[in-house]
């Protein structure tokens, strides 16, 4: 082993990018986490912006998917009504991820020196 793999992950929190976290929730479709920007004395950092994600999970046939999307917006209110094109956005991202996902798979499965046989190709 070398002396960079004995050595553990030193975890530490960057004082210059704390955030308050907090929760909007309808109780039904999903949430919306305002993120605050505050000092490492807690008071709000007025010189950065509030960083708000919104929140959902897909219902699969193997349970629960959470999805999440950075919502660009100045205020909560803003923040609602851009929820729906947000969780769209993330789905597409999501729907294009597996798609790609599977033309990988598609691929490795095809490659010559394999002896599977996959009917319909």
């Amino acid at each position: 082993m070398t002396e960079e793999q004995q050595q553990p992950t030193e975890l530490k929190l960057d004082r210059n990018n704390l955030f308050k976290e907090e929760t909007f929730t309808d109780l039904k479709v999903g949430m919306i986490k305002r993120m605050t920007p505050v000092k490492s004395d807690g008071s709000v950092d007025k010189t950065r912006k509030s960083v708000f994600v919104a929140h959902t999970s897909l219902m699969t046939p193997g349970g629960p998917l959470p999805l999440q999307a950075v919502v660009q917006a100045k205020d909560l209110q803003q923040a609602i009504k851009k929820f729906p094109e947000a969780m769209k956005a993330a789905m597409d991202k999501l729907a294009e991820e597996a798609k790609k996902y599977q033309e990988q798979q598609g691929n490795r499965i095809e490659k010559p020196d394999s002896r599977i046989i996959v009917p319909g190709r």
